[in-house]
């Protein structure tokens, strides 16, 4: 009985260990797939707008890059914000005028896709401010929702160019 007992628990073991392999492998196959060039041309499009807009001092229509929902999540140094108002809201309280906002230019490191519908993009910011200039890096979970690429998440983080 013990035998068979441990021969069961050796072959769950293995089937798990197969299973856990081929979903490592399907994961890693996915996060390294590619985006289709028009999917890449839309979500490069609707981030420079966002650039423009921050460069025009128009938070508002920066934040159309955005999903509208209560769903989406900016994260940086002071910790998570929730929801498409309170992220607006965040980026009016610290950035409140075009002296603080500066000239915004960013540098797409990676971009690739997760599912038919989902897109990471790694990269990096450059802040040009008479207040002093700020850079760091970001990433935005992309997702097509209504046939538009919005941005769901964001983690940005950064300091002072030294």
């Amino acid at each position: 009985m013990k035998k068979t007992i441990i021969g069961t628990f050796i072959i769950v073991l293995s089937i798990t260990s197969c299973k856990n392999k081929e979903v490592e492998e399907k994961i890693i196959i996915t996060y390294q797939s590619e985006l289709s060039q028009t999917d890449r041309d839309e979500i490069i499009n609707t981030f420079m707008a966002t650039k423009d807009a921050w460069n025009e001092g128009n938070l508002e229509e920066f934040m159309k890059g955005y999903n509208q929902s209560d769903d989406i999540a900016f994260v940086g140094a002071s910790g998570p914000t929730y929801g498409y108002e309170a992220t607006l809201k965040r980026y009016i309280n610290v950035y409140p005028n075009l002296e603080a906002m500066g000239k915004l230019d960013f540098e797409v490191l990676k971009l690739y896709k997760i599912d038919t519908r989902t897109a990471i993009m790694i990269g990096k910011f450059y802040l040009t401010r008479t207040i002093g200039d700020q850079q760091g890096y970001y990433t935005l979970v992309w997702q097509k929702i209504d046939d538009n690429w919005k941005i769901i998440s964001d983690h940005s983080s950064g300091g002072p160019v030294e």
